[in-house]
């Protein structure tokens, strides 16, 4: 019995979709048995990378398949966000008909012959699973769709799809497409034979079937949408007529439905249209809520929501110590910038506190006298404000002899009774980029100058 494997493409597409869906929807697919998750051409960008980790590091089962960009370089990045999935794939969707070549590529056919065996060999010589998949194949010229199939497989190919674009064939012309190819390249035979057809005019369900029995190994689906055949359709087809034309696929069928639903909610559902940190604006009070649940991505997207630019490690080490919060109590958008003041960006005091004297009452205008440390030196600063806090922070600056924007400050008491201890938060902006400080004590105005200290030592720090 022929047995035929999946390979889903719903995440190729679902580009609206928050970090968070993507990441249930994969989890959804690898637990259903799907044999290969398909991920959209990388970027580049960081925001990219952290997807494709943060969704190997919950696929286990399936293999996980990102297009690369067209160049060596992007091959290169691609795996360096994809090397640590359990079973990567990096595939290569190389346009095989005259029009797109010229129209995507701009290149002519011997020039994009060469092409992709440059770009397999590259693409192998990282990865040993390697996709050539042949876009718009069903309009190319047959001796050229042969010619490039056979250099994807001498390159180091491990598996090959063909495309119907167009969605235009029937399943009968389909399957004679499949045994042609079979014919004119014998080592498909060698490699994982996989097809894909559009359903714009409802025929992918149909190819998907006349394919497999015309010999194809892999069939290309998704879950909703047009790009591909229909996973549910064609799986409970193939569970229905599987034993009468000796075919059969690896997939839970118990879970099948109930997966599907799943992703169907998620993909339809209003919540995914915008992400729920879209519209933060710059000082504004952010009005969300993270649970133990949520993932390093879903915690650093709403980090870039309130402003902060952070470092992998920074990013890291907010995250861990969001964990060891978030599993006693809901964290909202205060208590993650406290978090980020108080585990992103730790460096050497440059400056540390030696004391402070406040004067404020209703008939004195607030003095402070700040006396603060810097390479074993003592520098003392006396400023008047508008009340005792800004009078500290006018200390702070005559010593430093720079002025910082004050982004925002907030106060809170984190114990309770006469002897609460007190938290502040100062946000400073400096260059465009924030940073923010954090401060506890049971004296509210030590917390503000702490918290004002521990902002000011990193943008010193950063800027040498």
């Amino acid at each position: 019995m022929q047995t035929v494997t999946c390979s889903d493409v719903t995440l190729k597409h679902a580009l609206s979709l928050s970090f968070k869906e993507k990441i249930e929807i994969a989890k959804l697919l690898d637990k259903l048995g799907i044999s290969a998750i398909e991920l959209p051409v990388f970027s580049g960008e960081k925001r990219d990378a952290l997807l494709i980790k943060s969704i190997a590091a919950g696929v286990r089962g399936s293999v996980l398949a990102v297009s690369c960009p067209l160049e060596e370089s992007g091959i290169e990045s691609t795996w360096t966000a994809l090397q640590d999935a359990k079973h990567p794939r990096l595939q290569l969707v190389v346009p095989t008909s005259t029009v797109q070549m010229e129209y995507l590529c701009h290149k002519k056919p011997p020039v994009v012959l060469e092409m992709i065996g440059t770009l397999v060999k590259k693409a192998k010589s990282l990865c040993a699973d390697v996709e050539f998949v042949a876009q718009d194949a069903s309009r190319s010229e047959p001796e050229f769709l042969e010619a490039a199939i056979q250099k994807a497989i001498d390159a180091g190919a491990t598996a090959v799809t063909v495309s119907d674009d167009a969605g235009i064939m029937t399943a009968e012309e389909f399957a004679a497409f499949i045994g042609e190819l079979q014919k004119g390249v014998p080592a498909l035979r060698e490699v994982c034979f996989g097809m894909q057809c559009d359903d714009s005019y409802a025929m992918a369900n149909a190819c998907a079937i006349a394919a497999i029995g015309a010999g194809v190994d892999e069939i290309k689906t998704t879950v909703a949408g047009n790009s591909a055949a229909n996973l549910s359709t064609v799986s409970q087809y193939i569970r229905t007529r599987g034993m009468d034309l000796g075919i059969r696929t690896d997939m839970q069928y118990t879970v099948l439905q109930r997966a599907i639903k799943q992703i169907c909610w998620i993909l339809h559902t209003e919540r995914s249209k915008t992400s729920a940190f879209e519209n933060i604006g710059s000082g504004e009070t952010a009005a969300f809520e993270l649970n133990e649940h949520d993932s390093i991505t879903q915690v650093i997207e709403a980090v870039k929501a309130l402003g902060y630019d952070l470092s992998d490690d920074d990013n890291t080490n907010v995250y861990r110590e969001f964990k060891r919060i978030s599993v006693k109590k809901t964290v909202t958008a205060k208590e993650l910038e406290a978090i980020v003041a108080s585990s992103a960006m730790q460096v050497p005091p440059a400056y540390v506190l030696q004391s402070y004297v406040i004067n404020s009452g209703n008939v004195i205008k607030a003095t402070a006298h700040i006396t603060l440390q810097k390479d074993g030196e003592t520098i003392s600063g006396l400023c008047t404000g508008d009340g005792p806090i800004d009078a500290a922070f006018l200390a702070v600056e005559s010593i430093v002899g720079h002025h910082y924007e004050l982004d925002d400050f907030q106060i809170q008491a984190v114990t309770e009774g006469k002897e609460a201890m007190g938290s502040a938060l100062v946000k400073l902006r400096a260059g465009g980029k924030l940073y923010a400080g954090n401060g506890i004590s049971t004296d509210i105005i030590g917390a503000s100058i702490r918290a004002y200290l521990n902002a000011l030592n990193k943008i010193v720090y950063e800027e040498g």
